[in-house]
């Protein structure tokens, strides 16, 4: 699903034009994002959560040269989804 797909759903759903929804997914988007880079999490409860995890540094190699290289340690943002999420996948 395409984020113009998701805006279509969530007018088509909430009974609202499409230029709101969008407006909406952005705003959630924008305080999604904002959180994480505070180092926040944000649970929806039933969906899941955001979070930012550390990633450690690393030994890596380069495929093309076979060079050993180390990739050094990263903040990287991460979704650990909801009971309710999980179950409805299944």
């Amino acid at each position: 699903m395409t984020k113009a797909e998701l805006v279509s759903y969530i007018a088509k759903e909430a009974g609202i034009t499409k230029a709101t929804a969008e407006k909406a997914l952005s705003a959630f988007i924008k305080a999604v994002t904002e959180a994480l880079s505070k180092g926040d999490k944000v649970t929806l409860v039933g969906f899941g959560t955001f979070y930012v995890a550390e990633r450690a540094e690393r030994k890596g190699r380069n495929p093309q040269t076979r060079e050993e290289i180390i990739i050094p340690a990263a903040k990287v943002p991460k979704f650990k989804p909801g009971k309710i999420l999980k179950e409805s996948v299944k």
